[in-house]
């Protein structure tokens, strides 16, 4: 019995030992267990972080490319300003000249004024021209008057020496018939 108590102590030591490899094993299979759910779950976990960086990615290109958008929207709306301001400033300086031009209202009034003006001057210059027309003729006759004169003063003038040098010989004034035809001669020479 003493073998038999040995033999069940060693069945039991083997035993024990054999269930402390056995809670070994477990605990190794256990580990090994938990390894690879650790291994698995941390796959999953990468996974879901790469579609999550993927996903993260694909929302900072399309806000990318949405902020592009939205820049060449800007600059358009800025060209479009830039362009909508000259035009005001152009505006206000065409405004500013127009207003400080008479208005249309003045202007007609003043150039119908100018026109009758215009007309009345006109009118005045060709009086003026008939008048200094007129004037011109009348000079001229005065002028071919007294150049009449003047030769009517030079003929009586030669008339008195005539007459003086018919003094001299008063036996021609005797004839009546060569007084009174030397003397028509003269009235004929005035007329003229």
């Amino acid at each position: 019995m003493q073998q038999m108590n040995l033999l069940v102590k060693g069945r039991n030591m083997l035993f024990r030992k054999g269930q402390v490899l056995h809670d070994r094993m477990l605990a190794q299979l256990a580990q090994c267990e938990f390894a690879v759910t650790k291994s698995r779950l941390s796959a999953l976990m990468s996974a879901a972080e790469l579609q999550n960086y993927e996903n993260l990615s694909r929302q900072i290109e399309s806000g990318i490319e949405a902020a592009k958008r939205n820049i060449e929207s800007t600059k358009l709306d800025f060209q479009d300003a830039k362009t909508v301001r000259k035009n005001r400033i152009e505006y206000d300086v065409l405004a500013k000249v127009i207003n400080e031009q008479p208005d249309r209202k003045e202007m007609d009034e003043k150039l119908s004024h100018l026109r009758k003006e215009l007309a009345s001057l006109e009118e005045t210059r060709e009086q003026l021209e008939r008048k200094l027309d007129m004037r011109r003729k009348q000079f001229h006759v005065l002028v071919a008057s007294i150049h009449q004169l003047q030769a009517m003063l030079d003929d009586s003038e030669t008339e008195e020496i005539m007459d003086i040098s018919l003094e001299a010989f008063d036996d021609d004034l005797s004839d009546p018939q060569k007084g009174t035809s030397s003397q028509p001669d003269v009235v004929e020479k005035k007329s003229e």
